[in-house]
């Protein structure tokens, strides 16, 4: 089947995205709190949510390279199994390391799921839809990241602590076992069985010197470093503070909420804005956000505060993926993507490491402060970043007009008979309409 068409596999892709996603997002905060009730202070807390991103830094690249000349399909079971299985062992476990272990593991499991379906949906969208899938497709993301924090914030609490996050852990390996109904006939055979035309493999050297690539990395490491911490240290916050966990689950889930509506805005928003202005903008606001929530303010203000930078760092990483994918060289688009991936994993193993050690240090608030000065150097790149994709980098925009982008968390080509995941070049310039 030609890429465009029926679009029944975006939809179960979409739908098993949700269940994969709202499972992480309701066992990152319960793996916090039930490492708090075991005893790990502000540092522990820090190592056991930079473990979940350790596995992926040393499989992102090879994974990247089998999709480049491979299916994909199959990467998404192997993906929900390791989610379900790193979820359920967490709240098993009793020690600190055991939980950081299976950490990893539940990390492992969601960047293969990530990079299967981000290469299934660049292979099989064309031109004018492409901007349109990805949005749907990563509104999947957001949809499970309001639903999980509620779920974990509904599910912890009371002197049990302990016992009840390893509930919220449970119901988080089923929910993320639901995700398996809606994985059939998802891959085109044709789709699947693409390869390029010339197995060459690009070195990575070549990828990361492509004009555009670095700072798309940074600035989606800077992006989603952000996302994390403020997963795994509100709760922190929330204990300081004395806020209770279904409080704290409300306003991860308001933070989600608000980069649902970025995203349903993003295309209009880009037209009026332009790419570079817009990256810009919404780094330094995000910034200075991310700094006030170090404050001691009252919850309402804490929940606007959270409302505002949830729509901010919405632009973010869809707009970095797009870089990085329009800027890497033909046959090199999934292995790109999966560097933009280790990058991702690398800030979310140093991120909240650093964290751990500066709250132990400075208190709670402090890590917000240094999630100010990382998005503020990513303000910065997104300045120097090219108004137009290079020539002979294998750039172009990714969507076609008419399309209403969303989210497009991961970026894919135009036409799949181009390159592994085949962008077609039409030389026009970035942010215009169709764009993400």
């Amino acid at each position: 089947m030609r890429p465009g068409g029926n679009r029944g596999w975006l939809l179960r892709l979409v739908i098993a995205f949700s269940f994969a996603q709202g499972a992480v997002s309701m066992a990152r905060p319960a793996v916090s709190y039930r490492a708090l009730a075991l005893g790990a202070d502000e540092r522990a807390v820090g190592v056991i949510a930079g473990v979940y991103a350790l596995l992926p830094l040393f499989v992102a690249v090879p994974l990247g390279r089998r999709t480049d000349h491979g299916r994909c399909a199959p990467l998404l079971p192997v993906g929900v199994v390791l989610i379900s299985g790193g979820c359920a062992l967490s709240g098993v476990v009793d020690s600190l390391a055991a939980m950081a272990a299976w950490s990893g593991v539940m990390g492992l499991g969601h960047l293969c799921f990530v990079i299967g379906a981000q290469s299934i949906v660049a292979r099989q969208s064309a031109p004018r839809e492409q901007d349109r899938n990805f949005g749907h497709f990563t509104v999947g993301a957001s949809l499970g990241q309001l639903v999980g924090p509620v779920a974990a914030g509904a599910l912890i609490g009371g002197p049990d602590m302990a016992g009840t996050s390893a509930l919220a852990l449970f119901v988080a390996a089923a929910g993320a076992a639901a995700a398996c109904t809606s994985l059939w006939r998802i891959e085109h055979r044709t789709a699947g069985g693409s390869r390029s035309r010339d197995d060459t493999r690009v070195p990575v050297r070549s990828i990361l010197r492509a004009r555009g690539v670095p700072g798309g990395i940074f600035l989606s490491m800077a992006v989603l470093s952000a996302t994390d911490i403020l997963t795994a240290y509100l709760p922190v916050v929330g204990e300081h503070r004395g806020i209770a966990p279904s409080v704290i689950g409300l306003l991860l889930s308001l933070r989600a909420a608000a980069t649902i509506a970025c995203r349903l805005v993003m295309t209009p928003v880009l037209r009026r804005v332009g790419r570079t202005a817009l990256l810009s903008v919404t780094c330094l606001l995000s910034a200075l956000l991310c700094a006030g929530i170090a404050l001691p303010v009252p919850v309402w203000a804490l929940a606007v505060m959270l409302a505002v930078l949830g729509f901010c760092l919405g632009f973010g990483q869809p707009l970095s993926m797009t870089t990085v994918v329009q800027a890497a060289p033909d046959g090199a688009r999934s292995t790109a993507l999966a560097l933009r991936l280790t990058g991702n994993r690398l800030g979310q193993v140093a991120a909240p490491a650093a964290a751990g050690v500066i709250a132990g240090v400075a208190g709670v608030g402090a890590p917000f402060l240094m999630l100010g000065a990382l998005l503020l150097l990513s303000s910065g790149a997104a300045l120097r970043s090219p108004a137009k994709p290079g020539k002979g980098t294998g750039d172009g925009p990714v969507g076609g007009p008419g399309d209403g982008a969303e989210e497009g968390t991961e970026d894919g080509p135009e036409n799949a008979s181009e390159g592994a995941l085949g962008v077609r070049r039409t030389g026009e310039p970035l942010g215009r309409k169709g764009d993400i």
